[in-house]
């Protein structure tokens, strides 16, 4: 059975850190690109970033670029996602999906994570 999970998010002031945690189980994850994508409240669907299988490369989408950074471990079948200097816009629910940025569309994807910046 697939499974992606996602723990990490809360409560965080502008400016503050998270670090969000996905779980796979179900399929080699090693052999797949994965992605973070988000959900903002009365917004769709947006990705965010992606991995390749080794972890060597990542891809951002600009409203996120030098804040965020995404990695992966493959032994423990745990993709991440560092987000420093929060931003209230960047609220949403955070969710791990697999595949790229061309192809997370038509893969799994977990339930998520709420992440909400607010002082």
């Amino acid at each position: 059975q697939v499974q992606l999970v996602e723990s990490g998010g809360g409560l965080v002031q502008p400016g503050g850190s998270l670090r969000l945690s996905c779980a796979v189980s179900g399929f080699p994850a090693n052999i797949y690109y994965m992605s973070w994508v988000r959900q903002a409240p009365g917004k769709g669907l947006e990705w965010i970033s992606d991995i390749n299988v080794s972890g060597t490369a990542t891809d951002y989408v600009d409203s996120v670029k030098g804040r965020f950074t995404m990695s992966r471990d493959n032994e423990k079948k745990h993709v991440y996602l560092e987000m420093n200097n929060l931003k209230p816009e960047d609220t949403a629910v955070y969710m791990c999906a697999r595949g790229s940025s061309d192809t997370w569309t038509s893969g799994p994807r977990g339930q998520g994570t709420q992440v909400t910046v607010s002082s």
